[in-house]
């Protein structure tokens, strides 16, 4: 369902991005050779339930964690774990939900161990790049597709593949929402945007093909290649016309 929201609203999902923000600096900080996935998990539950938020990823559709973290080539839904531990040279994308006054905001990173491969460090960059030359184009009267299109035509000249199974989606009043969000395809098409909108955009790219396979467990996706991958997301919301980013340490509106 889509639901358009009102400035009040966007104003608090702008305060539990806020809070959202500070919980990756933190996990930003604590991120080093030798610690667990767990142990990141820990971190982040307590600081967001120590701030009068819930984390909204625990126990959805059955999801084990507060948090999800992707190591290496695995792209989304990593389930932390004791004997996942991070090696110097390791990249890890860490997905985090934040529920605040009953509304959602949704936000990820990749991450560096240690010191890492020029080749990560360029897909982390391009990745990260990638969504704010989509995000330009989440402004009132564009359409749905002109976003991926413009993920897709920036990420094509470096020869990454762009994940098509999963896609960036709505936020706020749930976690998901309308609408679907991929990060290609041509422009023109889907639904019209408009003020009141707030959009998880999430490009997940892969240093090989497109390709991606669910493990047993049901949730962990990794590149079907094995070559690692790289995640960057922010809520966005579009207000006065105009993309703001809500998952943010300082917003305006």
């Amino acid at each position: 369902m889509l639901y358009i929201k009102t400035l009040d609203t966007i104003r608090t999902m702008a305060e539990g991005g806020k809070l959202l923000y500070n919980t990756l600096e933190l996990l930003k900080s604590e991120i080093r050779p030798g610690i667990s996935t767990k142990e990141l998990n820990k971190i982040a539950h307590r600081y967001i339930i120590s701030n009068g938020a819930s984390p909204t990823f625990l126990g959805y559709g059955g999801f084990p964690a507060s948090i999800c973290t992707s190591k290496n080539e695995v792209v989304i839904h990593g389930i932390p774990s004791y004997s996942c531990i991070l090696q110097e040279g390791d990249i890890i994308s860490v997905d985090v939900g934040v529920s605040y006054k009953g509304f959602h905001t949704d936000g990820a990173r990749t991450f560096a161990v240690g010191r890492i491969s020029s080749e990560a460090e360029q897909l982390i960059k391009v990745c990260t790049d990638s969504f704010f030359a989509g995000m330009k184009y989440a402004s009132a009267g564009n359409r749905i597709s002109d976003i991926g299109h413009a993920v897709e035509e920036y990420v094509k000249p470096y020869g990454y593949g762009i994940v098509r199974e999963f896609t960036g989606h709505g936020v706020g009043n749930q976690l998901h929402e309308s609408p679907s969000i991929p990060n290609y395809g041509k422009p023109g098409h889907g639904l019209r945007i408009c003020d009141g909108m707030t959009l998880a955009i999430e490009p997940m790219i892969n240093m090989g093909g497109d390709a991606v396979r669910i493990q047993k467990d049901g949730w962990t996706t990794v590149t079907a290649d094995g070559k690692p991958a790289a995640h960057y997301e922010n809520t966005v919301a579009v207000v006065s016309g105009q993309p703001v980013i809500l998952t943010a340490p300082d917003v305006s509106l």
